[in-house]
């Protein structure tokens, strides 16, 4: 009979003390938590909004290419020199893809680092333990999206 007494204080003992912890770890998080709502933050990004602009710029070249490439191949009546006219076009135009597309894929992903950085820095400088994407969360946590806004511009 005492090994049960002492076996159920003991379990009383770590349920307490366990309630003790969760409770003080709980009412500690919210302070720990901040949300960032990252597809804001890259909106108003003055970076980003250069990179759309110069990408657009890079397609309507592209755009002029291909209309200048069909109206040569259009010219040419000797239908072999015209089929390897139009190898030669495509060529030229799938190359000239590739380079807009992995430029901007480097250049996209150097902001996104530098996006990333700074999150990483407010929230080093606030102490939250933990950020999250503001779609993600339903409620709570402290949101610093206006003071990573700011920092990116």
């Amino acid at each position: 009979m005492k090994n049960g007494i002492k076996y159920f204080a003991l379990t009383l003992s770590a349920f307490v003390i366990g309630m003790t912890v969760s409770n003080y770890a709980m009412s500690d998080m919210p302070n720990q938590i901040a949300v960032v709502d990252v597809q804001k933050v890259v909106a108003s990004s003055a970076q980003v909004k250069t990179l759309k602009a110069d990408r657009e710029a890079k397609i309507k070249e592209l755009s002029n290419f291909v209309k200048t490439a069909r109206e040569a191949v259009a010219k040419e009546p000797n239908a072999t020199k015209k089929k390897a006219l139009e190898a030669k076009y495509n060529k030229e135009l799938n190359a000239k893809r590739n380079a807009i597309q992995k430029d901007y894929a480097s250049k996209l992903a150097t902001i996104d680092k530098s996006i990333s950085a700074t999150i990483a820095q407010k929230a080093k400088a606030h102490n939250y333990s933990m950020v999250i994407a503001k779609g993600v969360v339903l409620y709570g946590g402290n949101d610093i999206t206006a003071e990573v806004q700011k920092a990116v511009k």
